[in-house]
C-alpha cells in the first residue's frame, strides 16, 4: 500500500484488511477515534515502535508531559513539526516497514 492509498482509505467506514496494527492505529486516529488508536499503542507497551506511536497519540491528546515520557521510552526525540506532519511521518515509516 502506498501513502496515497492509505490516505484514501481514511474515507472508508473501516480500516482496510491486512494493515499492521500500527497503521490501523494511525487510521483510527485520522478518523477521530483516539481511544481505538490508544488501545493499540498500549497493547504492546515496551516495544519501541508502539511506544513511538504512544508518544504521538499523547501529543494529539495535548498531554505533552506524558508524550515526552513515551518519546524517551521509544528512544526518539520529541517531534518538532505539526501533528499532521508527525502523522504523515509515522505513516510513511510504517508503510515502508509493512
Amino acid at each position: 500500500m502506498t501513502f496515497e492509498e492509505f490516505q484514501q482509505s481514511i474515507s472508508l467506514s473501516a480500516p482496510p484488511k491486512g494493515l499492521s496494527p500500527i497503521l490501523e492505529a494511525l487510521w483510527h486516529d485520522a478518523n477521530g477515534d483516539w481511544e481505538a488508536a490508544h488501545n493499540i499503542a498500549q497493547s504492546k507497551e515496551g516495544t519501541q515502535t508502539y511506544d513511538r506511536l504512544h508518544a504521538y497519540l499523547h501529543r494529539v491528546e495535548g498531554d505533552t508531559f506524558n508524550a515526552g515520557y513515551w518519546y524517551r521510552r521509544a528512544g526518539s526525540e520529541v517531534f518538532k513539526g505539526s501533528l499532521k506532519e508527525e502523522w504523515a511521518y509515522l505513516t510513511h515509516i510504517f508503510i515502508q516497514k509493512a
